[in-house]
């Protein structure tokens, strides 16, 4: 491996990516399987980890919007990038939009379902404008996607 190459990818194995879920993405594998698929993310995310061995990457998944404000200031200066499905808060917390403004880490926004396909109330994101992208009805795919993108930024 030239020395080029071998610099950079040391430099992408030292990157650290978070994904951060929200309310009820806990259940995935369990709930509405019509929509979100029959796969629990945990084991999803064991895939995840080994199709992108260069990250360093992590995953919380927390019901309360306090809990995901506070990761996102915990690591909002010092991560890589942060690939977020904020579930139903995605349409309603100004706050978790707030947070995603007031760091410098690079988000992107990712659903499982195509939320422009589902109920009127869904198809306003107040995390959007604070993201670098937005992924949208690629089931869990839609992360691996987001990963890629970090990928490609190195």
């Amino acid at each position: 491996m030239s020395l080029l190459l071998a610099s950079a990818f040391l430099y992408l194995s030292n990157m650290k990516i978070i994904i951060i879920n929200g309310p009820n993405l806990n259940l995935l594998g369990k709930r509405e399987i019509d929509i979100y698929g029959n796969q629990e993310f945990t084991a999803y995310f064991a895939e995840l980890q080994q199709q992108f061995p260069q990250f360093e990457l992590e995953y919380f998944q927390s019901n309360g919007e306090g809990q995901i404000i506070d990761k996102l200031h915990e690591i909002g200066f010092s991560y890589d990038g942060i690939v977020l499905n904020g579930g139903a808060y995605t349409h309603t917390s100004i706050a978790i939009a707030d947070a995603l403004a007031a760091i410098t880490t690079p988000a992107i926004e990712v659903h499982i379902s195509n939320v422009h396909a589902r109920e009127a109330y869904r198809h306003h994101s107040y995390f959007t404008a604070h993201c670098q992208g937005f992924i949208s009805g690629m089931g869990l795919l839609g992360y691996a996607l987001a990963l890629q993108y970090f990928a490609a930024q190195k």
